[in-house]
C-alpha cells in the first residue's frame, strides 16, 4: 500500500472512532483539505537535469494541497493533544514535492476571539521529482507548524493560518553521480481554510 493511501485510510478510521466512541468523551476528530504555498530554498545552486528547484536556483515557490486529518486522544482543562496525519502535494517550476507526513499536536482551548492557537510537529517522507527529467527520490522530512482556528460553528472551523517550517533532502545532482554535495532544502509553508470537525 502507497504511503498516500494511508491518509484516506486514516480519515476513515477516525471518523468512526469520532462517531462511535464520542459518548466516551474520545473527540474530537478533524478533517481537511486546504491550498498551500511553499516558498522553497537552498543555500547552495545546483545545476544540471536534477536541479530541483531548477538550473542554478537557490530558491521557487510552489503550490499545492494539504489534506489529513487529527484525532486528539487526550483532554486537559486548557489544552488538548492528538496525533495529525496529512499527505501534501505540491508543484513548482515543473518540479513536485509529495509529503507524507505524522507527529503530535497540541491544541489550546480557544483563547481570545474564538481562536484556537495549535502547534505541532511532523515527520515522514518527501518524494521529490526533478522539473527536467523523471529522476526522483524519497527522504526524510519535518515539519514544525502552527497555525490559528476559529469555531464557526459546533462543526466547522475556519483555519485563519498555518504557518510551517521544516526541511527535506530533495532530488540533486549530487544524487547521480555528482561531485557536489547539495544540502537539504527549507521549507516555508503557508496554508489556511476549512476543518470539519465531528465531535
Amino acid at each position: 500500500m502507497k504511503l498516500r493511501l494511508l491518509v484516506p485510510t486514516f480519515a476513515l478510521a477516525l471518523l468512526t472512532v469520532g462517531f462511535t466512541s464520542a459518548a466516551a468523551a474520545q473527540g474530537p476528530v478533524g478533517l481537511y483539505f486546504n491550498p498551500l504555498i511553499s516558498r522553497i530554498t537552498n543555500s547552495q545552486a545546483d545545476t544540471g537535469p536534477f536541479a530541483f528547484l531548477g538550473d542554478g536556483n537557490k530558491s521557487a515557490i510552489f503550490g499545492g494541497v494539504d489534506f489529513g486529518g487529527y484525532y486528539n486522544f487526550s483532554h486537559s482543562p486548557g489544552f488538548d493533544i492528538g496525533i495529525d496525519v496529512r499527505d501534501s502535494i505540491q508543484h513548482g517550476n515543473s518540479a513536485s514535492l509529495n509529503s507524507f507526513l505524522v507527529g503530535p499536536r497540541v491544541s489550546f482551548k480557544p483563547k481570545a476571539f474564538g481562536l484556537s492557537p495549535y502547534a505541532q510537529l511532523s515527520v515522514g517522507s518527501g518524494r521529490s521529482v526533478s522539473p527536467y527529467s523523471p529522476a526522483h527520490t524519497t527522504k526524510l522530512e519535518y515539519v514544525l507548524s502552527g497555525g490559528l482556528d476559529k469555531s464557526l460553528n459546533r462543526h466547522v472551523d475556519f483555519r485563519v493560518v498555518e504557518i510551517g517550517y521544516g526541511s527535506v533532502s530533495a532530488v540533486s545532482s549530487s544524487d547521480h553521480n555528482g561531485n557536489t554535495s547539495i544540502p537539504a532544502a527549507r521549507l516555508l509553508n503557508f496554508s489556511t481554510g476549512f476543518v470539519f470537525r465531528f465531535p
